[in-house]
C-alpha cells in the first residue's frame, strides 16, 4: 500500500475574494504562512477514514473577515471539491460542490465515493465566488476487503498540547514516503485555559481562546487554532487520518456524566458541554459518522491483513473510582469503560475477524499497571479486609485498570476464541510502553498473555521528567525499573521522551518503532530512534528487534 507519490503542494490558483480576507484571517492569531495555506483556506485540508471506494475530504473556508472560527458570522459560500489520480487534476475522478455555512463554522466535509481501491488520489477545494483555491491534498484508499496485502504501515500519535511545544512529530511523519495513514489515538487538542497545563517556564505558545473551552464557540476557536499549525497541516495534507477522541477533546478524565475539571455550577450542565465539544469535533475532523446519534467507534479493514477497531472510551463509561476509600468498587461487574453495546461490537468484531491481525485503537492503557499485581486465589481475604481491588491497587483508575470486569470479559473472549494476533494501540499516558497483556498479571509469565499493547509517547504533552522538573533520563530510569520489576508483563517503558510511533504490519509480524524528538520547544528539532518492539504472529508477546528502514523525502 505505500506509495512514493509526490508530496502535496500549494495550488498557485489563489485568487482572494478581497484584500480584507487577508486581514480577517490574520485576526485568527497564529495562522500558517500563506505559502502553507491560502488565506481563504487558512486551516488547510485533510482526509480520513479511507475505505476501498471512498474517503472523507475536509477543509474550512474563510469567506469574509468576520468569519473566524466560532464567530457564527459570515455568508454562505459555495465550495467546489475535486479528487483526481494526478496532481495536475487532468484525470478528475469525482467532483461536486457544497455550501459552507456559519451553522457548521464554515467547515466542509465530503464523503468522496466511486473511487478505486488501493489508489493514491489528490484533492482540492475552490471557493466558487472568489476563485480562491486550497492547497492540494494527497490521500489513499484502502485495498479491497479480500485483497492479499503484504504490508501496512501507519504513523501513530496522541496527546498534542499546543502550549507544551511545537508539533515537530507531525513534521517528521509528513516527511516519510512509506506510510499509508495516520492513527491518532486521542487528545488531539486540550481544553485547558492558557497557562493552566504548561511547562514551568511558561507556555511555549499561547492558547486561543485564553480561557478553558466550555462552549461551542470555545471549542471551535480551539480547533481552529490547532488547524493553523503548519506541521499539523502538512501531515493532514499528506495522508488520511483515522482518529478517535480521548478526554481532553471534552475535559480532563471525562466520563458519561461529567469530568474531573467540570463544575456544573460555574460551567453549566455537562450534557451541554459534551454536545458542544462533540459538535465542534465532528465539524473540524475528517471522520465518518452517520445517523441520528452518530457513534465514533467504528472499524476499518485493510485487505486480508488487518482490521482496525477504533474505540470511544469516554462517551459510555462509568465514573472513575478515585484512589482512597471505596477503591474496591473497581471490581463491580456493573461498571463499564465501553458501555454494553460497544463491548458487544468490539468482542464480536475481534472474535469473528477474517483478517490476519486485529488492531484496536485504544485511547487508554489496557495492560494491568498495579502495585503490585495480586493472585486473587491466595490474597482474596486480605484484599477484602483492606478494601482494595482483588487484583491489586491500580496506578491510574482512569485506565482499564479501573474497569477490571470489562477488561476480563474482553480478554477472556479473545482467549476463548483462540485469537493470538490482537494488538492494542494506545495513547493517553504521554509515555512509551510495550506490554504483553495477561488475563491475570500476577500469574505472568507462567499464565501467558492473550494480546499485546503498544503505547506511543505524547507529541508534546508533559511526561515524567517534565512533571518532576528533572533532566531527561536522570530520575525516570529508576522508576521504569521499579515498574518492570512489579509488572513483569511490561516489556518496555520509557517515561521521558516525546514523539511518535511507526507501526509496520505484515503477515508475519507487527512492529512498532518509537521515534523521539530532541526538543519539543524547538520547531526545527530533529528526531531519533528510541526503540523497536516486534510481535510475531501467533505469539501474543512483544520482543526487542531491529529498527525499520525509514523512507523519508
Amino acid at each position: 500500500m505505500p506509495s512514493n507519490s509526490p508530496a502535496p503542494r500549494v495550488s498557485r490558483r489563489v485568487v482572494l475574494r478581497s484584500g480584507a480576507i487577508v486581514a480577517g484571517v490574520a485576526a485568527l492569531g497564529k495562522a500558517a504562512p500563506a505559502s502553507a495555506a491560502p488565506a481563504a483556506f487558512a486551516h488547510g485540508v485533510a482526509s480520513g477514514d479511507p475505505l476501498p471506494d471512498r474517503v472523507i475530504l475536509w477543509t474550512r473556508v474563510t469567506p469574509a473577515p468576520e468569519a473566524t472560527p466560532g464567530s457564527g458570522s459570515g455568508p454562505d459560500t459555495e465550495v467546489r471539491w475535486e479528487i483526481a489520480t494526478d496532481e495536475g487534476f487532468r484525470a478528475v475522478t469525482a467532483s461536486g460542490s457544497v455550501t459552507a455555512t456559519a451553522a457548521a463554522d464554515h467547515t466542509v466535509k465530503v464523503d468522496a465515493t466511486g473511487l478505486d481501491p488501493a489508489t493514491t488520489y489528490f484533492y482540492r477545494f475552490t471557493a466558487v465566488e472568489s476563485g480562491a483555491a486550497s492547497a492540494t491534498g494527497r490521500t489513499r484508499t484502502a485495498p479491497d476487503d479480500g485483497a492479499s496485502l503484504a504490508r501496512l504501515r501507519l504513523g501513530v500519535v496522541s496527546c498534542a498540547n499546543w502550549e507544551d511545544g511545537f508539533f515537530s512529530a507531525y513534521r517528521h511523519l509528513a516527511a516519510r514516503t512509506d506510510l499509508d495513514a495516520i492513527v491518532h489515538l486521542g487528545d488531539y487538542l486540550y481544553e485547558y485555559a492558557s497557562g493552566e497545563y504548561a511547562p514551568d517556564s511558561g507556555p511555549v505558545r499561547r492558547h486561543a481562546p485564553l480561557r478553558e473551552t466550555v462552549t461551542l464557540t470555545d471549542y471551535r476557536i480551539r480547533h481552529g487554532e490547532y488547524k493553523t499549525d503548519p506541521d499539523l497541516q502538512a501531515l493532514h495534507a499528506r495522508l488520511p487520518w483515522i482518529v478517535t477522541w480521548d478526554d481532553h477533546e471534552f475535559a480532563n478524565d471525562a466520563w458519561s456524566g461529567g469530568a474531573e475539571n467540570h463544575d456544573p455550577v460555574t460551567e453549566g450542565p455537562w450534557g451541554a458541554r459534551v454536545a458542544a465539544a462533540r459538535r465542534a469535533y465532528l465539524e473540524w475532523m475528517p471522520v465518518r459518522v452517520a445517523g441520528a446519534e452518530p457513534r465514533l467507534y467504528r472499524r476499518l479493514r485493510f485487505g486480508d491483513l488487518a482490521e482496525l477497531s477504533m474505540l470511544d472510551l469516554r462517551s459510555y463509561r462509568s465514573a472513575q473510582v478515585r484512589l482512597g476509600p471505596g477503591l474496591r468498587e473497581i471490581d463491580d461487574p456493573a461498571r463499564s469503560i465501553t458501555g454494553a453495546e460497544q463491548m458487544a461490537w468490539l468482542t464480536a468484531g475481534i472474535t469473528s475477524s477474517a483478517t490476519r491481525w486485529q488492531l484496536v485503537g485504544n485511547s487508554v492503557m489496557i495492560s494491568p499497571l498495579l502495585i503490585p499485581p495480586l493472585d486473587t486465589r491466595t490474597t482474596a481475604a486480605v484484599t477484602e479486609l483492606l478494601g482494595i481491588p482483588a487484583a491489586g491497587v491500580p496506578v491510574n483508575p482512569d485506565q482499564w485498570d479501573g474497569y477490571s470486569a470489562d477488561r476480563r470479559r474482553l480478554l477472556e473472549a479473545i482467549a476463548s476464541a483462540g485469537r493470538r494476533n490482537v494488538v492494542f494501540l494506545t495513547g493517553d499516558i504521554h509515555t512509551s510502553w510495550a506490554c504483553d497483556v495477561p488475563v491475570d498479571a500476577a500469574a505472568y509469565p507462567a499464565g501467558g498473555s492473550v494480546a499485546t499493547e503498544l503505547v506511543v509517547a505524547s507529541v508534546t504533552s508533559q511526561n515524567i521528567d517534565d512533571l518532576l522538573g528533572a533532566a531527561p533520563r536522570t530520575s525516570s530510569p529508576g522508576i521504569e525499573a521499579a515498574v518492570r520489576n512489579l509488572n513483569r508483563h511490561v516489556r518496555y517503558v520509557e517515561l521521558d521522551s516525546h514523539g511518535f510511533g511507526v507501526l509496520d504490519v505484515t503477515p508475519d509480524a507487527v512492529q512498532m518503532d518509537w521515534m523521539y524528538v530532541l526538543d519539543r520547544a524547538d520547531p526545527a528539532t530533529a528526531a531519533r530512534h528510541g526503540a523497536s518492539m516486534r510481535v510475531t504472529a501467533g505469539s501474543a508477546r512483544v520482543e526487542p528487534t531491529a529498527p525499520l528502514d525509514a523512507v523519508v523525502r
